[in-house]
């Protein structure tokens, strides 16, 4: 558990480091506001999502997709006017930007992301730019979140360990040892270790949360599941409480929320 100080510095260097970006924006609903502000350094999504807001793109569109402890999403045209029932969110095509994926923009709660299509049929991770989506997600303990990273990191390494301590090694150690020829048990022990390590270290595939997502995750909550998978172009900074709000709605197969929550979109000054 973080102590109090440290979690208020926290939260003070975050805001801090929010309102030095450039352009913020209000998102009005039904439910309340939130005002965001937009990273300098996602700048092709930043420039797109302010031009559609000053277009009145998303104005009098819906949250149509909310997932309690996940995400609220919202936005798509075909969501203005759409009757109860109707699936909706087929973005738009034509509204698509490269992928600005960085490392250091966490997926944590109230991050303002771009959804896009699949892996299978967008391989270079393209957004569409045309709607956006906000985390909610969850907090976690530090020892969940360890139990995370063991539950992906073990079978990696366990993989690596059978590949490098394979039958023709394993039979050349006990030979050694039946044979009494302890320094070369030793060397062979020492280079196999050093294989696994150099490996493990070179895999992919790898769940390591960073000292700034661990910060993130146990005092504000997140979706780590989607870290790197969607480009993280701002962050909330006032009315955090409106996502909850709309997180908790009703919803019905689709996700789409049986009271609709319209959604307005000012660039502010």
């Amino acid at each position: 558990m973080l102590k109090p100080l440290v979690f208020l510095l926290f939260l003070f260097v975050g805001l801090f480091n929010a309102k030095a970006q450039t352009f913020k924006v209000e998102i009005s609903t039904s439910l309340g506001d939130m005002i965001f502000v937009l990273y300098d350094d996602t700048p092709l999504h930043r420039n797109a999502f302010l031009q559609l807001a000053r277009d009145g793109h998303f104005d009098n569109t819906l949250f149509y997709r909310v997932i309690k402890d996940y995400i609220i999403q919202g936005g798509s045209r075909d969501s203005r006017n759409a009757p109860p029932g109707k699936f909706i969110g087929y973005g738009d095509p034509a509204k698509t930007v490269n992928d600005e994926i960085l490392d250091h923009h966490i997926c944590k709660k109230g991050a303002l992301c771009a959804p896009r299509q699949p892996d299978e049929v967008n391989i270079f991770k393209q957004s569409d730019i045309s709607q956006f989506f906000v985390v909610q997600g969850r907090t976690y303990t530090h020892g969940r979140l360890d139990t995370l990273e063991l539950a992906v990191n073990r079978p990696i390494r366990n993989r690596i360990v059978k590949e490098v301590y394979n039958d023709e090694q394993k039979k050349r150690f006990a030979q050694f040892k039946a044979e009494e020829r302890f320094s070369e048990a030793k060397h062979l022990a020492d280079s196999i270790k050093d294989e696994i390590a150099y490996r493990y270290t070179m895999a992919s595939g790898k769940l390591e949360f960073t000292a700034d997502q661990r910060e993130a995750y146990t005092t504000v909550g997140g979706a780590h599941e989607i870290e790197n998978e969607y480009t993280v172009f701002g962050e909330i900074i006032s009315g955090i409480e409106v996502i909850d709000k709309i997180a908790a709605l009703q919803t019905d197969k689709n996700h789409r929320p049986y009271t609709d929550v319209k959604i307005t979109v000012k660039v502010l000054d």
